[in-house]
């Protein structure tokens, strides 16, 4: 497919559009609108009756949203009525509708009983909406009292909110709509939503695992609250790597505030501050002083110092212009990084960060039909990492690193600009969006990283030594060789040293390094890259029971010759009934392909790695430990300088993703969905050297050094089998959670991963990395007795994959990541090794098959985490009244004129048509007692049970550590399943929290 063929593909599609409006009926009104709680939440599931002359009478239910939409009516006067369970109903009278004037409702429900408020939580209808499915969850006010206050946990619990998205990647994370920002604190968020609208060409990347975050606005009077966590060693229990409880301190506090600026302008601030001493817990093995292999277990306090202020301004412009503008500063001090599992306290670093994000959103309502909504962003991100790199460092493989910091000063400023455009416009049974978006990045990365060299020591084939370290010889005089692991290379390099033994001996008797590296050249490299993202869209309602959502997204990017990515998107919902009120069954398809951009980092590596800005030297099994050559000597010796470069015919990566679903709704308020997706990748992101050595010693390109080549050439595909259930069964209990069986297949992890054969790919096929079977997620929210309340999240997954290695270089192409092949059972022999994972031949000959890449398979995992709260109300009790504007005439909601935005034209992520002015009564601050003044105390516990969650285990057979674990297991995310993080098993965090 060539450009003009593309741009021609485009330009039909958009005219088709065009035509599409142009054919839609005149003279019929559409009434459409929103269901909101007193806290301005919204209320799904609630009844909506529009009844007029001549005995018309229809009913329509909200959706997840809160959102309905009735079929195109005749002009005359209607009366409007909404109802839904735990709310007083309300009636709106002589609703006067005009031909071709649509109408945009917004209904504020009051509470049944003043003394009880009730919790919007996820919805549990089923919906014939395109965008709308049953598997997605929304999550708002009490309902994100699941989730952790912590923001590093924060981002854990949403991953495994959303479930395993397909590919390598993982989810994301949108802000307001913006792409690549940073996580706010949890006490201005105010709406999650995870899965929704799954194949919408407005968004680039897949929307199974998609997290889109909505952040709190002003409010029609001051409100706010005050919040302080604490937690210490003495709640936690002892992580199973440490000799002791480690000592731990967590206090974390800020405030949030909200009111009026004035009657078209309200305001919004959020101050947050974390000051948390935590622990790298390091299990390694090392040598006494006596050159004996010893545990070495050590807990290293890593403080964590972070601060962010986060205000926004909603403004109305005019009748039909909104702005919404919002800042966030955060900052950090982080020390004692890159500590754990293996690595000393020699190597720790430091860093400093700050992070500088402008939001803004300007809304335009464009006459009767179409809404317009323009978003900026700019990004500013500025890093600095420190440590001690005055001696070289030092990586005995799966056994312990030590030596210096391999950086001094390093650090990258980074700004990041986005700009979209979204046009939203009904007309009778269609809804066409259309848009685009276009992000410029540039940034100046600085990086003295390994300029003080590393040592590498690996395993491999030695001569056997007696206690005296004397060579074993066998029967035929020849030394008996046997496998030695990394650990057993320096200790002999080192005995044998102290003996002052010349390096050719210590080689012979199996010492020496396996490898040696060096960088030099510029610490500065900059990289600019742009990519713009353009689409077309139109959800057309068929029939009552039937939608269907076409479009078509292009994709190109600066930095890559590929510039011609089309991305068809389509999706069908069916529902089983005549009307929508009748449907209890949906039946669902979809198809789309979605595109990934190939990162400026990998340009960056590019420019900074061409023999010219830096030079890398990589030299094998050096006899010159522990001395450091400069880069001037290495290359008058005749050492070539590695290379990174980008293959010119790089592609995007892309994931075409099937569907085929069904929702059910069942009684007591619960819907089901089932859906198996099938996910296709292509040109997936690989690393390659492309001139390693062929068997024959020679180098393809001849002795220029190694070329390690970003490209294109990999491919996954995966099948899951996801069942979500979503189930409000009364105002106490509510449940939403999903199992998912999954089965991925690649031939690559990432662009960080190499093949073993740098000339044959087929090997490589085999399990994902993120090839989990099963997992599952249950949440949910109780209220029980004495008004204490209960959100427990359970998570559980399948072990994880992982790569058995000999942990050598056996093929000269500088890498450890070597795969042994199988050997028969009960065979012998210095290059055999029985494990619990098989039988395995160390050094396999060319026509040996290679054991599957991630052989190996991890421990299962399974956490429970609970929060238990109580809240206390005093102080005159707030109103629970419903506010609307115009008597009897049509409900205009405070936040603008769409008020809140409603039916098919809600945007993505920003919330759409949400206009600015001040907010509802109230409910943002969650102030459940219905008094003035509410007090909560909670306690949060991660990992209840102390189930113990074992990291996944070294993959390396010439560890001594091979198959155990060092570590507990991150589960989804950062801290996750295994609890605590590195303080602790189990963490337990107490919290009060003040709100008016």
């Amino acid at each position: 497919m060539n450009n003009n063929y593309a741009r021609g593909v485009f330009t039909a599609f958009l005219l088709a559009m065009v035509f599409a409006l142009v054919a839609a009926a005149q003279s019929t009104t559409v009434v459409k609108g929103e269901v909101d709680d007193p806290s301005g939440s919204f209320v799904p599931g609630a009844q909506v009756t529009l009844s007029g002359g001549k005995g018309y009478t229809k009913t329509v239910t909200t959706n997840e949203l809160g959102t309905y939409e009735f079929e195109p009516l005749p002009p005359g006067k209607y009366k409007l009525r909404v109802a839904a369970t735990g709310f007083t109903p309300l009636e709106v009278r002589n609703l006067n509708l005009e031909g071709g004037k649509p109408i945009t409702l917004k209904s504020q429900l009051a509470i049944a009983s003043e003394t009880q408020s009730v919790t919007v939580a996820d919805y549990t209808s089923v919906s014939v909406e395109t965008s709308s499915v049953a598997g997605a969850i929304v999550l708002r006010g009490e309902d994100l009292d699941v989730l952790s206050d912590d923001p590093d946990d924060l981002a854990s619990d949403l991953q495994a909110l959303a479930g395993p998205s397909a590919g390598p990647n993982g989810g994301d994370i949108y802000v307001d709509g913006f792409s690549g920002g940073k996580l706010p604190p949890k006490s201005s968020i105010r709406e999650v939503r995870v899965n929704q609208n799954p194949f919408s060409a407005e968004y680039d990347r897949l929307g199974f695992g998609r997290i889109e975050i909505l952040t709190k606005p002003g409010t029609d009077k001051l409100r706010g609250q005050a919040f302080f966590n604490f937690g210490n060693e003495n709640l936690n229990s002892r992580n199973p790597f440490a000799t002791t409880r480690a000592p731990y301190n967590m206090r974390h506090y800020g405030f949030n505030l909200g009111g009026p600026l004035s009657k078209k302008a309200s305001w919004f601030i959020d101050v947050d501050r974390r000051e948390i001493d935590e622990n790298a817990v390091i299990s390694a093995t090392v040598l006494d002083s006596n050159f004996l292999a010893t545990p070495f277990q050590q807990t290293v306090v890593t403080p964590l110092r972070h601060w962010s202020i986060n205000p926004r301004i909603d403004y109305q412009l005019s009748q039909n212009n909104t702005l919404v503008v919002r800042y966030s500063e955060a900052r950090n001090n982080n020390q004692n990084q890159g500590l754990g599992q293996f690595t000393l306290p020699s190597r720790a670093t430091s860093s400093e960060s700050s992070d500088h994000i402008l939001q803004m959103t300007e809304t335009a309502i464009l006459g009767t039909h179409a809404v317009n909504e323009t978003r900026f962003q700019y990004n500013r991100s500025n890093s600095l990492m420190m440590g001690d790199n005055s001696t070289p460092a030092l990586n005995v493989l799966e056994s312990f690193n030590s030596g210096g910091s391999l950086i001094k000063d390093s650090g990258s400023r980074e700004n990041r600009f986005e700009w979209q455009n979204i046009t939203s416009i009904t007309h009778g049974t269609h809804m066409i969006k259309l848009g685009g978006r276009v992000r410029y990045d540039r940034i100046g990365d600085t990086s003295d990283s390994n300029f003080n060299g590393s040592y590498t020591f690996a395993g491999g084939l030695a001569p056997l030594l007696d206690s005296s370290n004397n060579i074993v010889n066998g029967a035929d005089g020849s030394p008996t060789m046997v496998q030695v692991t990394s650990l057993e290379r320096y200790r002999r390099t080192l005995y044998f040293q102290s003996l002052g033994l010349p390096a050719a001996t210590i080689r012979a008797l199996g010492g020496g390094a396996s490898q040696f590296t060096l960088t030099g050249g510029t610490p500065l490299t900059n990289v600019a890259q742009t990519d713009i993202g353009l689409f077309a869209e139109d959800t057309w309602r068929l029939r009552p029971n039937l939608n269907l959502s076409y479009g078509l997204r292009y994709e190109t990017q600066s930095n890559i010759s590929d510039y011609k990515d089309l991305a068809p998107r389509i999706s069908i919902a069916y529902g089983l009934g005549k009307t929508p009120a009748q449907t209890k069954t949906v039946v669902r398809t979809g198809f789309g392909m979605f595109y990934d951009r190939v990162g400026d980092n990998l340009t960056l590596q590019s420019l900074r790695f061409n023999g010219t800005t830096q030079q890398q030297y990589i030299v094998a099994n050096p006899d010159f430990y522990p001395a450091i050559p400069d880069t001037a000597t290495l290359a008058s010796n005749l050492v070539d300088p590695t290379r990174r470069t980008l293959v010119n015919d790089i592609r995007a990566p892309y994931i075409a993703q099937t569907i085929f679903g069904v929702d059910r709704q069942l009684p007591k308020n619960t819907s089901v969905s089932t859906n198996f997706i099938y996910s296709r990748g292509v040109h997936m992101l690989r690393t390659r050297n492309v001139n390693a050595p062929l068997a024959d010693g020679t180098f393809p390109m001849g002795n220029i050094g190694n070329v390690y080549q970003y490209e294109s050439t990999g491919f996954l595909t995966q099948k899951q089998l996801m069942i979500n259930v979503s189930s409000r069964f009364n105002r106490y209990f509510t449940l939403f959670g999903f199992y998912v069986l999954g089965q991925a297949k690649s031939d690559t992890d990432g662009v960080g991963s190499f093949p073993v054969n740098q000339y044959n790919l087929t090997s490589e096929y085999g399990n994902a990395a993120y090839d989990v079977r099963h997992r599952m997620m249950l949440g949910g929210s109780i209220r029980a007795k004495w008004g204490i309340s209960f959100n427990p999240f359970i998570m559980a997954s399948s072990g994880s994959p992982f790569n058995i290695t000999t942990g050598r270089d056996n093929n000269g192409d500088t890498l450890f990541n070597d795969r042994p092949s199988f050997a028969a059972a009960g065979a012998t022999g210095a290059n055999i090794v029985s494990t619990a994972f098989g039988v395995f031949n160390l050094t396999p000959g060319q026509n040996d098959v290679l054991i599957p890449r991630n052989y190996g398979r991890g421990p299962a995992q399974f956490t429970v985490n609970l929060r238990a709260s109580r809240t206390w109300g005093f102080g005159e009790r707030t109103s629970g009244t419903t506010t609307q504007a115009g008597g009897d005439g049509p409900m205009r909601g405070g936040m603008g004129p769409m008020g809140g935005g409603g039916g098919g034209m809600r945007g993505g992520g920003g919330g759409g048509m949400r206009g600015g002015g001040p907010g509802g009564p109230g409910g943002m601050f969650d102030s459940s007692s219905g008094k003035r003044f509410s007090l909560t105390a909670s306690a949060s516990a991660r990992n209840l049970l102390n189930h113990v969650n074992y990291g996944s285990p070294i993959g390396n057979l010439s560890s001594p550590l091979f198959g155990e674990s060092n570590s507990i297991g991150g589960g989804f995310g950062p801290g996750g399943m295994g609890g605590g993080g590195g303080a602790g098993n189990r963490r337990i965090d107490l919290q009060l929290r003040l709100s008016f």
